[in-house]
């Protein structure tokens, strides 16, 4: 069974998950898998938004640290999540999804640009919105696009995939005793300064109590899973909940 709490949910994909093992930066049998994966959700009856990073082809902060202006350099990482998000959009309407992409940054050729009620329509009429170009301006990370995109649109969860299960005391993948939460409160993690998400989408979302899922997306069914309540993942909320 689908976990009653949710109906409305917003996917948040890091770029790095649309990459297959050839060292394409965008490979489509991954993107479709991963395309897949969202149209079962939607077919199970959830409201689905999605954000896509775009660390598969440029990441700003990386760039800012060899000397590109960070607010340059932001901007062209902005650019590469609307080429992601096209990619899945083009991978969902090939399976029959009818899709709508969002951007924060206009440009009317490729896409839409951002407005609330007609994304709140597109969700009402069954389609996916993916929101693309994070909050539109520098500084600011994809985590924190999510979370606000979330907020805007009363989303119930934000379920973020990964390569890893959950979160941990530890980075597992260097830390072999590392030990993964099933759940863990907002201020929990920002204390101890969790890489989850960046402090600011944590802090959005605990303030407007959206409790954020994470899971592995890697693991093929895992996203189905999760939603039923039956996978790996680690769930965090505010205190009690």
């Amino acid at each position: 069974m689908s976990d009653p709490r949710f109906k409305r949910i917003l996917l948040k994909l890091s770029g790095e998950v649309l990459m297959g093992e050839g060292g394409l930066a965008i490979d489509p049998a991954v993107t479709a898998r991963v395309a897949g994966e969202i149209a079962d959700a939607r077919t199970a009856g959830y409201e689905m938004c999605v954000v896509v990073g775009g660390g598969n082809i440029f990441r700003g902060l990386s760039a800012a640290a060899k000397g590109i202006e960070r607010a340059t350099a932001d901007y062209m990482g902005m650019l590469a999540t609307v080429m992601n998000a096209l990619a899945v959009q083009n991978a969902l309407e090939q399976i029959g999804v009818d899709t709508r992409v969002q951007s924060a940054i206009p440009m009317h050729s490729v896409c839409e640009p951002f407005i609330r009620r007609r994304a709140e329509h597109h969700l009402e009429k069954g389609r996916v919105v993916i929101f693309a170009a994070g909050v539109g301006s520098p500084f600011f990370t994809t985590d924190s696009g999510a979370a606000l995109r979330a907020a805007e649109m009363k989303c119930d969860a934000l379920f973020k995939g990964t390569s890893v299960d959950g979160v941990y005391d530890a980075d597992p993948k260097k830390v072999s005793t590392a030990k993964r939460f099933e759940t863990i409160t907002y201020s929990t993690v920002l204390a101890q300064d969790l890489k989850v998400m960046d402090a600011s989408a944590i802090a959005l979302c605990r303030d407007n109590n959206i409790p954020i899922v994470v899971f592995n997306i890697r693991e093929h069914g895992n996203f189905a899973a999760v939603l039923r309540g039956e996978g790996v993942s680690t769930v965090v909320q505010a205190q009690g909940e």
